[in-house]
């Protein structure tokens, strides 16, 4: 085990020295030969011991000889070697039987593989997809001496320039051929039919019914086929598909499968294509001037990172938050969950050897290595709640902890919650009520939702008919256009009851015997009898200037 060389740097960009640093150097092994990025890392309880592991999916070096790792501490405890190179890796809970241990998922080519306690449990393999028509005659053609085989390659490679659908790999294989090795291809594959396999490209998990941390989840896959499958944790059976216009590479998800949940997806056309439960077609679009090389999602905020060296926050319907320009290449990213704190922020690793921190646009902390970090990953390792795991592009493994004592700041305020929050509330025991309401609520949530969405949509409906009626009947005031608002200004005097108030006024007699006489004003409201003001007029002959 080598010593740790690497470096932070506080939010401010000064050097710091190993006692004001964040981070304590865990472990830096330069030649630990772990070649792999954010999304095969996974940090999972694998044997319900409370001994966390990091599981890798290695692609080996220079994207030869894949194998699955899982490290304990700083060593590989057990490694087996994969068909394909991986594409994800995630763990998840499949069942609430005990003992809870989560099982391990790793997608590869066309399959995901299933792993509990590190013994392969079960295989899912995406369906077949119906081969080209054209493709098929030609193959039917070939295997009946009816062209040869240099003709036959001409018409695939035309095939393969104009038709969307892509071939299968028998023809790929043998498009790859030298001339003298076609008619063998042929001759070996007379007996076999075509087969089109899709593969996956990104994988994530979503809650089933419960928002628990340790609640059932579905796997959600990505495919090269542009669409999305959302997977059965029991079964694993297709619970939902959706289609994409485009190859999705990164997947976000909130909410539960069974009730309401937002999924979002970066794709290979630059686009990133929002949707929601029950929607077959994506709801929202958000269009990038670049390629995304990573999005996390921030809280309710999408966090992309593009080719263009730079950051860009997003909402869940396309609006821009803000932008940050990094001062290199982003070649990974990932999130930071500090859940002591109450903390959500987002690692970037960059081409100059920075791991940068941010939230939303506010630099936290610049963690510098002593090589390009191409993967990361924060959370509970081994017994530690806030570890930092890092590989390197030379195959490096980087291993740093979060110091208990360490604070974030952004610009020089303090993060964290505030000191009420560390006061110890007096908890009432649970009782038998709050216990069984628990349970009614875990078995029939979903009715519940339903039902309280029904009540909302009656609420609104009843509003509308009531602001309906009231624009019928001209009972409030409206303005006649947008532009132009109606303004209402009151003045309202002040009287305070037990003073006079000397007020002056002409008044006319009505009478012609030119009488003087004290008479009394009372001031009423329409409809009602009782005076809201009354006064004493002295009335001097028959008109002339009254005092109150």
């Amino acid at each position: 085990m080598a010593a740790a060389s690497s470096s932070d740097y506080d939010g401010c960009g000064a050097e710091s020295n190993e006692a004001n640093s964040k981070w304590l150097d865990a472990h830096y092994d330069p030649m630990a030969n772990i070649h792999t990025f954010s999304a095969c890392l996974a940090l999972a309880d694998l044997h319900g011991d409370g001994e966390y592991k990091l599981v890798v999916g290695d692609l080996g070096p220079g994207g030869q000889q894949p194998r699955l790792k899982v490290l304990k501490g700083p060593l590989v405890m057990t490694e087996s070697p994969l068909p394909a190179l991986p594409a994800a890796a995630a763990t998840f809970l499949m069942e609430q039987h005990e003992p809870r241990t989560p099982a391990l998922a790793l997608a590869s080519g066309p399959c995901v593989y299933v792993y509990k306690n590190l013994r392969p449990y079960f295989k899912f393999s995406l369906p077949q997809l119906p081969p080209n028509p054209l493709e098929q005659d030609l193959w039917n053609q070939a295997k009946e001496d009816r062209i040869d085989p240099l003709t036959l390659k001409e018409m695939l490679e035309s095939i393969r320039e104009t038709a969307e659908e892509p071939l299968s790999v028998q023809s790929l294989r043998f498009l790859q051929l030298e001339l003298s090795e076609m008619e063998a291809f042929v001759n070996q594959h007379k007996s076999s039919s075509i087969k089109r396999q899709t593969v996956i490209t990104t994988m994530t998990t979503l809650k089933k019914n419960l928002a628990d941390e340790d609640a059932v989840s579905c796997l959600v896959l990505g495919t090269e086929n542009k669409e999305l499958l959302v997977l059965d944790p029991e079964a694993f059976t297709i619970l939902a598909k959706m289609s994409l216009p485009s190859v999705p590479v990164f997947l976000e998800v909130s909410g539960q499968f069974d009730v309401e949940f937002r999924l979002a997806a970066a794709c290979r056309n630059g686009n990133i294509y929002i949707l929601r439960r029950d929607s077959k077609h994506p709801k929202y679009c958000i269009e990038l001037s670049a390629q995304p090389v990573g999005l996390i999602r921030v809280h309710k905020v999408l966090v992309v990172g593009s080719t263009q060296d730079s950051l860009h926050g997003f909402t869940h319907k396309g609006k821009k938050l803000w932008t940050v320009q990094m001062p290199a290449a982003i070649l990974t990213m990932n999130l930071l969950e500090q859940h002591s704190r109450g903390l959500q922020a987002v690692m970037a690793g960059l081409a100059n050897g920075e791991v940068r921190i941010y939230r939303d646009k506010a630099l936290l902390n610049v963690i510098h290595t002593p090589d390009a970090v191409t993967s990361l990953c924060f959370g509970r390792y081994g017994r530690e709640d806030n570890t930092l795991i890092m590989t390197t592009r030379g195959g490096g493994l980087i291993i740093k902890i979060l110091k208990r004592t360490a604070v974030f700041v952004e610009g020089g305020g303090e993060v964290g919650p505030p000191p009420a929050q560390a006061m110890k509330l007096n908890v009432p025991r649970k009782t038998r009520l709050y216990v069984d309401q628990t349970l009614r609520e875990r078995e029939a949530g979903t009715a519940m939702h339903r039902a309280f969405q029904t009540d909302l949509y009656l609420l609104r409906l009843r509003a509308a008919r009531a602001y309906l009626q009231a624009l019928e009947s001209s009972l409030s005031p409206v303005s006649a256009t947008a532009r132009e608002p109606l303004k209402l200004h009151a003045v309202v005097p002040l009287l305070v009851p037990g003073f006079n108030y000397p007020l002056e006024t002409f008044v006319e007699s009505l009478s012609n015997k030119g009488i003087s006489d004290i008479i009394k004003v009372l001031v009423l409201r329409e409809g009602q009898s009782a005076p809201l003001l009354s006064a004493h007029v002295n009335m001097p002959g028959n008109e002339g200037l009254a005092a109150a």
